[in-house]
Parts: C-alpha cells; structure tokens; sequence
C-alpha cells in the first residue's frame, strides 16, 4: 500500500512494462556491466567525485581528481591535505571554490559522525556538504549494491522522450523508473539510461538514426541522418 501511495500521482508511462523491458534487453546485450565512467578506489573516493562532476564532465573531474586521490583518498588524508591544495588540484572544473570547501566539510563530517566510514543511507548521505539525492542515490548503487536511480538531466531527458518514465522534475522521473523497471535490470538501469543519454539521445540533436532503441521511443520527430 506504501508503494502504491508513493506511485499514485505520478504520469504515466507512455510504454507498455514488456516495451520498457524490451529497451533495458536491448542496453543490456550492447553492456552487460555497466558502471560510472568516474574514477575512485572506495566509497570516499566516489563520493567526493560524483559531488565534483555538478556541472561538469566526467572526464573533467577525472582529470583534476587524478592527483588528487594520490594525495589523499581518505577523509582523514583530504583534511590533512587542506582546503587550499585541493582547489589549486580541482580549479580546472566548475564551481571549484565551493566545491574544495565541501569536500573539506564533508570529509571532516565523516570522520566527525561516521566514524571515518561513507555512511550507506540515503538519509545520512544528503546531510553530507555537497552531497544531494542524486549524488546518494549514485554512492548508493555504485559502491554499496542498492538498487536506485540517481536522475542527473541524461536520464531525465531520455526517460521524457521514450516515454518510459515521464515526469516534471527528477523525483518523480526517479519514482516513475522505480516502478517499471523490471527487477533483473534494477542495479545498471539508471547507468544505461545515462550512457544512452550521454552519448546517443544527445540534448540538441539526438541520434536517432543511430539509436538500438529507436523503433521503441515515442520521440517524434525522428533525427534523420546528417
């Protein structure tokens, strides 16, 4: 009943469950193991990239965290580092000042109130400065196995135009993917979608000449080849 509270105002979806199933086959057999395209060693590591890339490309934040995370990949080890050596490390991405002053504060409130450990909830997560839901939700699956869906703009975008999870704003995208996503592809969903996103159901121009789920998507009109 919970549930069925939760899901009851949401828009539905414009796909039938077999056709969503039938998109998340078709994402599957092309990358059966899908996985952030950030580069971390543990849970610290991730979260302090994923809170870098708002607002900047991930191949961005890898550059500036390559250094960085030789230094220091322990909250401990970042406080020691200081506020100031990790902006000069990460001065090359967007928002870079407030972003070093939140990876001080957020390693500080781990060590502080976790016991130096990530916390694994999405609750305890959120209180982390520069920390927010879609950050929780990527920690989440990512470094501890739970099935969420961290909605960043690719994946509102693309569960908008297929039609298979539409929503107004990125909760209730996320709570309309929680319901029709088939169990078997819960812990890479929100990674195919994103990739999909990123790199195919492009912003301006999609590709939907080149697109495996092309025949699918309610998208209309079509992209035709360049």
């Amino acid at each position: 009943m919970a549930k069925e509270r939760l899901y009851k105002n949401l828009p539905r979806p414009k796909l039938t469950r077999a056709e969503i199933a039938e998109i998340y086959e078709r994402l599957c057999r092309e990358n059966p193991n899908p996985r952030t395209e950030l580069n971390y060693s543990n849970p610290y590591t991730l979260v302090v990239a994923v809170a870098l890339s708002a607002q900047a490309t991930d191949v961005g934040v890898n550059r500036a965290t390559r250094a960085l995370f030789e230094k220091a990949d322990t909250p401990q080890a970042m406080v020691d580092l200081g506020e100031d050596v990790v902006r000069d490390h990460i001065k090359t991405i967007g928002l870079y000042r407030n972003k070093a002053s939140n990876v001080i504060k957020l390693s500080r409130m781990i060590l502080d109130d976790f016991g130096g450990e990530v916390p694994t909830t999405r609750e305890d997560l959120i209180k982390l400065p520069g920390v927010g839901r879609k950050t929780a939700n990527v920690v989440m699956n990512e470094a501890f196995g739970q099935p969420t869906m961290a909605v960043d703009t690719h994946i509102f975008r693309v569960s908008n135009r297929t039609g298979m999870a539409p929503g107004k704003d990125p909760v209730e995208v996320e709570l309309n993917l929680l319901r029709v996503t088939p169990d078997q592809y819960m812990m890479g969903a929100h990674h195919w979608i994103l990739l999909h996103g990123r790199y195919t159901c492009v912003a301006r121009t999609p590709k939907c000449y080149d697109c495996r789920i092309a025949d699918l998507c309610r998208y209309k009109p079509k992209t035709p080849p360049p």
